[in-house]
């Protein structure tokens, strides 16, 4: 990842350049030899890039963290590349009409280069630092702490702090305290045992309810009925808006990458003259099945030798040589954008597996059931932090990690994710 992020960092920093030079052509009157002006610039600006990035590499390769000292690094890199675009322009060699023009052109090449190469860091560095975090508070116990007084709020401090269990609200049986905030969590209300079930489908299975000493729940029904048709969290906004995203961006990418789709289908028919695409059924929402389309990547009746087996990444040995490239920059999923325009899928979800995995899944935990109050998606919340689920203890982290989605899914939590995936993928990640 190192090696791809500079590389990204690299093509930032072009990029910073061309909009800089573009700049200077904006606010000034036509400029004669422009396009020569232009491509010295590029020039002059990946060379200056290459050697500040190769000069610093001790200090700006972190990745994880932007430190004090990577900071330096990145300010130090860029630095040199500032250095010489302004040597070639103190020689005369770029052409540029005025020393205000030369200099319009250097700051905004600085300033430009920083704001893409930091920004991009900023968003690898969150991706990192909060996998860790993320698939740590996934994998507590998740917990409501009944009542909204003091003592109610402190018993959640403390149990936050004691690192057991992850709080994801409070409860109450008061009314008119229902979607009130107390430090970023909500409080819920429940009036008895019903309205507890609901609270299970809507945030995805809770292990308990924690008591102040004093206080108890008391319950005037105790119907106890499951409900499953229960909103998930998300309102009924933000469900029709990402619908919406979901057919207008899956129609306009059916469309933008036809001729890529094309190719893929003929590079995998002349590779050995099986089936181009590879359709699977698989469980979405409301448990019901439908059937994923994918470019086939593997031989082909490979599971009709093997049995029904999870992907074991780069080295599995049933991928043809097309469907491992296809695999491997995650070419073979573009024909989902077809399950999303068709309403089987959405961009953002949980990944849909097979019933067969999913009884397995449901013998170790039956929370997998709440999953099916939303589409399944391309990608997901636990494909960020999990990768390849090539094992059942991989399946069951991912499981956490998708009710955590669950819990906090939202039109911006989506948004969040589709960039992490984006950025994840621009630093070479395998998931």
């Amino acid at each position: 990842m190192r090696n791809f992020s500079v590389i990204v960092d690299f093509a930032f920093s072009l990029l910073a350049s061309l909009l800089a030079i573009l700049l200077v052509r904006w606010v000034s009157d036509p400029i004669p030899g422009y396009s020569t002006i232009v491509l010295r610039w590029l020039l002059t600006s990946a060379i200056g890039s290459l050697v500040g990035f190769t000069v610093f590499r001790t200090r700006y390769y972190s990745v994880r963290y932007i430190s004090s000292r990577q900071f330096y690094g990145l300010c130090g890199a860029l630095l040199i590349k500032e250095l010489l675009l302004a040597l070639v322009i103190l020689v005369g060699w770029l052409g540029l009409p005025g020393l205000v023009f030369d200099t319009l052109a250097v700051l905004g090449d600085l300033v430009l280069s920083m704001g893409f190469v930091l920004l991009f860091r900023l968003f690898l560095s969150t991706l990192l630092r909060e996998g860790t975090d993320v698939r740590e508070k996934a994998g507590k116990g998740a917990v409501l702490i009944f009542g909204t007084g003091p003592d109610s709020v402190s018993l959640a401090d403390s149990t936050e702090a004691d690192g057991q269990f992850d709080v994801v609200g409070f409860m109450s049986n008061d009314s008119s305290e229902d979607g009130m905030v107390i430090g970023k969590k909500i409080v819920w209300y429940c009036h008895d045992a019903a309205d507890l079930e609901k609270l299970q489908w809507r945030l995805g299975g809770i292990d308990g309810v924690l008591f102040p000493k004093g206080m108890h729940f008391s319950d005037d029904k105790n119907t106890g009925h499951s409900t499953p048709n229960i909103s998930d969290g998300m309102s009924r906004v933000g469900h029709m808006v990402k619908r919406s995203f979901d057919v207008l961006l899956s129609g306009i990418l059916l469309v933008v990458f036809s001729p890529l789709i094309a190719i893929c289908a003929i590079a995998v028919k002349r590779e050995d003259g099986g089936p181009v695409i590879y359709s699977q059924e698989r469980i979405g929402k409301n448990g019901k099945p439908f059937k994923i389309y994918k470019f086939r990547s593997m031989r082909q009746n490979a599971e009709a030798e093997s049995g029904p087996s999870l992907y074991a990444g780069e080295g599995d040995e049933r991928l043809t040589k097309v469907g491992a490239f296809l695999r491997a920059h995650h070419l073979d999923e573009l024909p989902q954008l077809w399950n999303v325009f068709k309403g089987d899928m959405s961009f953002i979800g949980y990944r849909p597996e097979r019933k067969y995995y999913i009884d397995q899944i449901m013998d170790r935990n039956p929370r997998y059931r709440y999953l099916y109050q939303i589409r399944p998606g391309i990608t997901s919340y636990a494909t960020l932090y999990n990768g390849y689920t090539d094992t059942m203890e991989k399946m069951l982290t991912r499981l956490d990690l998708d009710l955590y989605y669950l819990r906090n899914h939202s039109v911006l939590f989506d948004i969040k994710v589709l960039g992490l995936t984006f950025l994840s993928i621009l630093a070479g990640r395998k998931f």
